[in-house]
């Protein structure tokens, strides 16, 4: 009983987690838009939360950024998704094994 209880509150945490960052991510795109001041704090953190993962994307999957387009948000809201589906699905159904 503790292990599928932890199992699941792992999986709780992760999703919590994972969605707050879905929403980071979209909200840092949305402001990319706009060209923001970049000495706001606010954008300041959006960008060392984002930025990261942006970089790392348009590195592996050089096609993401062309003609000034930027797909590495789209990209990582897309593995966001295939986590929360795979990921955390898989843990509940561990969760539910240990039961």
């Amino acid at each position: 009983m503790f292990a599928m209880n932890f199992v699941v509150g792992i999986a709780q945490v992760l999703d919590a987690i994972l969605s707050i960052y879905f929403w980071v991510v979209i909200i840092s795109a949305l402001l990319s838009w706009v060209n923001p001041d970049p000495y706001n704090p606010i954008v300041r953190i959006l960008r060392n939360l984002t930025e990261p993962a942006f970089y790392r994307i348009r590195k592996w999957l050089p096609f993401t950024y062309f003609n000034g387009l930027d797909l590495s948000p789209v990209v990582l809201l897309l593995a966001i998704q295939f986590a929360q589906i795979f990921v955390i699905r898989s843990l509940y159904q561990l969760a539910g094994a240990i039961h």
